[in-house]
């Protein structure tokens, strides 16, 4: 079983001739996880400039999450099949929950039961969640097993670590995919990673990205640039020392800049 890459291309926003030039670009510059989702509307994009780029399937990690609107246990294999169709493969080597079900209208073990079909029908590799709570996660091990959730996709940037949920999906042995991992932006402008920047000649980008897998987080950041894009994959190569870290770790503020009305749980 193929294990998570710790860094790869995000979709989020992307629509049209942006997803797929972004895919493409990223792709180019060697890429080779892309994160996707039904809600995007962008699979079909990201499918087309997988296929025109010329890079193997098998050398690829292509993730995509089912929308709330597919939970029911007879929506959802047939929800996957069309996504994949969109994205010209066979299989997904992720799939993730995207956000709990609105109201519980579809309970946690039918949606993680159809989702562990999907599976072992090869449809997906691997399965996991995201933007669930604590209880919502119990609720999602209970239903499958801990050692079958892949990964927790959550947002999580210097000034939201959520280290309540972090902990609790580590102590099981789930992994953390942080997605905004740069906070829309606004952690750029932090002084803090500004200077750590400047004494490691890096952007603040990359001293974000490199401190969130510095803790073992997976990281999907997004770009529409080539600079940029060519740039994040420098994260990868810098490493911060235990004083930057801990500066980094100070700014957690609880700053969530994601809480979708009737579709977030009570955080924790």
């Amino acid at each position: 079983m193929p294990t998570l890459p710790p860094f790869g291309l995000g979709t989020f926003r992307l629509q049209g001739q942006s997803a797929i030039d972004s895919v493409a670009t990223g792709l180019e510059l060697g890429y080779r996880a892309i994160d996707t989702a039904q809600i995007y509307g962008n699979e079909a994009e990201v499918g087309q400039a997988i296929a025109a780029s010329g890079v193997a399937r098998d050398a690829l990690f292509l993730t995509t999450k089912i929308w709330t609107d597919n939970y029911a246990a007879d929506k959802l294999v047939p929800s996957l099949k069309d996504s994949l169709a969109k994205l010209r493969t066979d299989h997904a080597d992720l799939v993730l929950i995207h956000w709990p079900s609105p109201g519980g209208a579809v309970p946690v073990a039918e949606f993680m039961g159809a989702l562990a079909d999907a599976k072992a029908r090869g449809l997906a590799k691997q399965i996991g969640v995201s933007n669930f709570n604590i209880e919502l996660m119990r609720q999602a091990i209970a239903a499958v097993g801990a050692g079958e959730i892949a990964t927790h996709q959550i947002e999580l940037h210097p000034y939201l670590q959520n280290r309540k949920s972090v902990a609790f999906a580590l102590g099981q042995g789930i992994p953390i995919t942080s997605y905004m991992t740069l906070g829309y932006g606004a952690v750029l402008k932090d002084p803090v990673i500004g200077e750590i920047a400047a004494a490691r000649q890096a952007t603040p980008a990359q001293v974000t990205l490199a401190w969130a897998m510095q803790l073992g987080y997976a990281v999907i950041p997004s770009s529409t640039r080539r600079a940029n894009l060519e740039s994040n994959l420098l994260a990868r190569e810098l490493r911060l020392s235990e004083s930057e870290m801990a500066q980094i770790a100070a700014l957690d503020c609880n700053g969530r800049l994601t809480s979708p009305e009737g579709l977030a749980p009570a955080w924790d």
